[in-house]
């Protein structure tokens, strides 16, 4: 076994850094850009009297970047290259390319080139375009995929409700066909992510079956223009500003065509970018608790009170030194994980590895976040402040533990596959409680 990252990887990180320094960096110190990543940077991009949203300002610059980043050939790097990716047979831009490369940007810390709170990278990570991939048909591809690297279109996810979030089979929001063959939609979502700048949204609704059946949910593409579509509220969360909405469903109509995928098959879809996701997620979370130990250990060294480093106090070392060992055990899974995602089709990555990622993201996302809290910790008054980033890494991360499918859902996933309720071990006899 060779745990080496390959030479031209290593290569491709230089190149990243190379254009970083040279045009990156430039653009954040231009203008007070800088204001969006320091002490400042919760005010600078909030507009707080706009329900909350984005700065017209930060978003602006976010776009400015991403579009030198694709001039550069370094976007859409994780795409195939029919759509301007370097994706391929090589194993370029699939997963354990782009683990060690989202886990590399995020051990930087905060900055223009990799900001994830919006999920903004110099490398982008385009879970709609995965959905639109491996589901659309042609016309869809030409106006999600193509449309949305231009910038002529903008999708939010809809499967979350007021009333269900992890329990997706028990959805309210119905679709009903109609005689002339186009549906209508009832029903209200929650945390529509970019509802604000959205042209459309994946609207998941139950279109047939009832309560608990994985069939019968279907994937609508809704306007998010239509009439009845309504965004009521915009929730405020620990990390500001939001784009996540709350909206409502009133008697929408869609065609009939307007489905993503197959009909009554829409959870096979929502589960489309799920492992891609949450690998590179697992490798996000792993760079910033790898910046938050690397901070501490060279604060550690240079304060000095009683006249010695604070990092000969093993009050200090040693919480350090265990989230470093988790760092490292972490890293050598997340690839071993990536690196098999690569050489399997996506149906038997859901067989054989979903138990994998599942702890790579969940360990991740906790990891961080403790990671985070001990440099606030070691940092005293300037960690709690917000001068240094850890308050926005703890604020920012602490969400995945939730968001990216809870962390308590993960681990029934990993039982499971441990118990045989599910996975390639899975026990006949066991077959009626893997809904336990």
């Amino acid at each position: 076994m060779n745990f080496d990252v390959p030479s031209d990887l290593q290569t491709y990180l230089g190149r990243l850094d190379a254009f970083i320094d040279a045009q990156v960096t430039p653009l954040q110190r231009r203008d007070d850009n800088d204001r969006f990543f320091d002490h400042r940077r919760e005010h600078a991009r909030t507009d707080w009297d706009n329900a909350g949203l984005p700065r017209e300002e930060w978003e602006a610059l976010l776009t400015q970047c991403k579009k030198m980043a694709d001039k550069a050939g370094f976007y859409r790097f994780s795409l195939p290259r029919e759509f301007g990716g370097q994706n391929d047979t090589s194993g370029r831009g699939a997963n354990l390319w782009m683990s060690v490369i989202r886990e590399h940007l995020a051990s930087k810390g905060l900055g223009l080139f990799n900001d994830l709170q919006n999920e903004h990278s110099i490398v982008g990570n385009f879970p709609t375009i995965v959905m639109v991939q491996h589901f659309g048909n042609e016309e869809q591809k030409k106006l999600f995929v193509h449309g949305s690297l231009e910038g002529r279109t903008r999708v939010t996810f809809g499967l979350t409700e007021p009333g269900h979030g992890s329990d997706a089979t028990h959805m309210d929001t119905r679709a009903e066909r109609q005689g002339d063959g186009s549906w209508v939609i009832n029903g209200g979502k929650m945390w529509q992510t970019g509802a604000h700048k959205a042209t459309h949204s994946f609207l998941f609704a139950r279109s047939s079956g009832k309560n608990g059946d994985a069939k019968g949910i279907t994937c609508f593409v809704v306007p998010t223009d239509a009439p009845g579509f309504k965004v009521e509220s915009y929730e405020w969360t620990l990390n500001m500003p939001t784009d996540h909405a709350t909206i409502s469903l009133t008697n929408v109509k869609v065609a009939g065509d307007s489905i993503l995928g197959k009909e009554g098959e829409g959870l096979a879809v929502a589960q489309a970018f799920v492992h891609e996701n949450r690998i590179r997620q697992a490798a996000s979370s792993l760079g910033a608790a790898v910046y938050c130990v690397n901070e501490s250990v060279k604060y550690a060294r240079r304060r000095r009170p009683f006249g010695k480093p604070l990092a000969t106090n093993q009050a200090i070392q040693f919480p350090l030194v265990e989230l470093a060992t988790q760092c490292e055990m972490l890293r050598l899974l997340i690839r071993k994980t990536a690196s098999e995602m690569d050489r399997m089709d996506h149906i038997e990555v859901e067989h054989k590895l979903g138990d994998k990622i599942s702890m790579c993201n969940y360990w991740g996302n906790r990891l961080c976040t403790e990671a985070a809290d001990r440099a606030i910790q070691v940092h005293g008054g300037w960690g709690y402040s917000r001068h240094c980033q850890f308050e926005h890494i703890w604020r920012h991360h602490r969400r995945y533990r939730i968001t990216e499918g809870s962390e308590e859902i993960q681990m029934r996933k990993v039982a499971g596959y441990l118990f045989g309720f599910m996975g390639p071990n899975k026990e006949p006899d066991l077959q009626g409680m893997s809904k336990l």
